[in-house]
């Protein structure tokens, strides 16, 4: 009992040893064939050698015209496919990019996408010169084609050649006859990939059958195998040589050359070895074919990570909430963050154009509803300018006809109206905006400097004022005992003595300056000091109707409210930079007490803003 069970582990392990071998043969045949497909396909192909590949993302429109140019002009048209393909994809996205904007600039102009058209000399250029790029690689492949198929009809005529020297062997003679056909067999250049194996095992099977005749001279048959042989050993050596080269591919491309040298250049041995040399090409061969699997499979990982990282970077655009926007200020920072997320999807890396395609068509319809909304509120902005256009052309054209009118009253109630309505129309197309404003402004100008000009004329009673204001202003200098409600009540005085004639204005200015004067020696918080200084100010502009001051006053605190802002926030960007110091840290205490001065500029900046927007002047 014992003994059969013996008998029965041996039959198993023997079976289990039958498995793994016929596993590794097919292992080695299928990299084998593998091998000779590629073999195959590059029988058709002629030699190449490597153009260098330049950075044509890179380039600008123009440059990539020269250099699909150069190419075409200095290189055969079969070595310049992977770099005009480069050249191609680079001028789409870039041009693609370009023909956007325009279309968006037609579109915000209120144009219809139907009518939209764009031509570009160098768009015609890269044109032409790309349909010259194409009939040139079909003429070239149309040629190969030809000689491909020209080259397929003498070697089956070689092989009928073949087939009738072993059907009428001549002794004398079938041994230098058949080097002549292996020659011209040798000379004949590339063949259909499709017919390359098969034509080449008819060939080999008719070579086998010679060798098999070649009984009758003995001596050379065994001359040939000898020889065959070492040539074969000298082919494994320089396959199992391969397995020792870091770069894979490199090593892949010499074996196919040790495949086609395999059967096209070295004959066959005799039958004692050639299933152990075959068996020891094809190991080697194996080896080196299940490398460059593993090669790949790390790079296909690697192209994967590439693809998740794009995705997630098409998931942020498509989570983007632009729903809020409803300004041009709110698209353009949109924009901003759009362009930024698409520069980094370009940044995570390039991909093969097979794996690429898929990803970038989600990117497009990721930024399609995106720009889909943009292009919207454009349009519809171009159409509120054009509204707007049509207002201020009205306002211009009032604001000339009466430049010169000598209706002082009517005129400059109608002027400060029409001021007025100006400000509350919004914007108008970007081409026309300095124009129309430029002529506005001219003719508000043009009659406000007429109606001072008429103001100017001293009368008694204006001399009456100055010399009131004069004796007032020495009384108020000496007076050192004023509290808060006594400055309030001069104030209040000194416009009740009157306005000055323009040239003793100066006289407001010296005023003003003892009142600041006066205001900063009281007890009074910073805030409610400037505000009634610069309500002091304001209130004799206004007394004396001196817009045009009121209005670049009100541009004047714009402006530093800007600097403020900008100004804080460059200081909250340098406090990120020292982060890790602690609060007792001086530099962090000095940052600090410039934001909080900054922002009780901003305070008392906006305060005044508020107020002269009350006004209704």
């Amino acid at each position: 009992m014992l003994e059969n069970n013996d008998n029965s582990l041996e039959e198993n392990a023997k079976e289990e040893a039958q498995n793994q071998i016929e596993q590794e043969t097919k292992k080695a045949e299928a990299a084998v064939n593998e091998v000779e497909n590629v073999v195959a396909e590059n029988s058709e192909k002629e030699e190449t050698q490597e153009i260098p590949m330049l950075d044509y993302n890179g380039m600008e429109l123009d440059k990539l015209v020269s250099e699909l140019k150069n190419l075409l002009t200095d290189n055969p048209v079969q070595l310049i496919k992977k770099n005009a393909d480069e050249i191609k994809n680079a001028f789409n996205l870039k041009f693609g990019k370009l023909l956007s904007e325009k279309k968006e600039e037609f579109l915000a102009e209120g144009g219809n996408s139907i009518d939209f058209q764009f031509s570009s000399p160098i768009k015609t250029e890269y044109n032409k010169l790309l349909k010259e790029y194409k009939e040139k690689r079909d003429r070239y492949y149309k040629q190969l084609d030809d000689q491909l198929k020209s080259n397929l009809e003498k070697r089956n005529t070689l092989i009928e050649e073949l087939k009738s020297l072993i059907e009428n062997a001549e002794p004398k003679t079938m041994y230098n006859d058949f080097q002549k056909i292996q020659e011209q067999w040798k000379s004949i250049g590339p063949v259909p990939r499709t017919r390359y194996n098969d034509t080449w095992k008819t060939y080999h099977h008719h070579v086998e059958r010679f060798y098999d005749l070649l009984h009758l001279n003995q001596d050379f048959r065994e001359l040939d195998f000898k020889h065959n042989l070492e040539e074969k050993l000298k082919l494994i050596q320089r396959a199992e040589a391969l397995n020792e080269i870091e770069d894979v591919n490199s090593a892949f491309k010499e074996l196919q050359e040790l495949h086609r040298l395999w059967k096209e250049e070295v004959g066959p041995v005799s039958r004692e070895f050639r299933e152990d040399v075959w068996s020891k090409f094809s190991n080697a061969t194996k080896k080196l074919h299940d490398r460059r699997h593993d090669y790949y499979r790390d790079l296909k990982s690697k192209y994967q990570d590439v693809i998740n990282e794009k995705l997630a970077v098409i998931e942020e655009i498509n989570g983007y909430d632009f729903s809020k926007n409803k300004t041009h200020k709110d698209w353009q920072n949109s924009i901003k963050d759009i362009e930024a997320l698409r520069k980094k999807y370009f940044d995570v890396g390039k991909l093969p154009y097979n794996k690429s395609e898929v990803v970038w068509q989600k990117l497009k319809i990721a930024t399609k509803k995106f720009n889909t909304a943009k292009n919207t509120f454009y349009k519809q902005e171009k159409s509120s300018q054009t509204d707007n256009l049509k207002k201020k052309m009205e306002l211009v054209e009032l604001a000339e006809s009466l430049r010169d009118s000598e209706d002082w009253d009517a005129a400059t109630n109608t002027m400060k109206r029409i001021q007025s309505d100006w400000k509350k129309i919004g914007h108008v197309p970007r081409k026309f905006s300095d124009d129309i404003w430029n002529r506005f402004k001219t003719a508000c100008n043009h009659y406000f400097d007429r109606l001072n000009a008429h103001r100017d004329g001293v009368s008694q009673e204006q001399e009456a004022v100055v010399v009131a204001k004069k004796k007032f202003l020495d009384e108020f200098k000496n007076n050192d005992t004023l509290t808060v409600d006594d400055v309030k009540e001069t104030i209040l005085k000194w416009r009740e003595l009157g306005a000055l004639p323009r040239n003793a204005r100066h006289l407001d200015g010296k005023f003003n300056k003892e009142v600041d004067a006066k205001l900063t020696k009281l007890n009074l918080g910073r805030e409610e000091i400037e505000m009634m200084k610069f309500r002091n100010v304001v209130e004799n502009l206004l007394a004396q109707e001196d817009y045009r001051k009121l209005d670049n006053e009100q541009f004047f605190i714009r402006k530093k409210i800007t600097e403020t802002v900008r100004e804080m926030q460059q200081l909250e960007n340098n406090l990120s930079f020292i982060s890790n110091a602690t609060e007792d840290n001086p530099l962090v205490q000095n940052v600090r007490k410039g934001i909080l001065e900054f922002k009780e500029q901003l305070d008392v900046w906006q305060l005044k803003l508020d107020y002269l927007k009350k006004l209704d002047y």
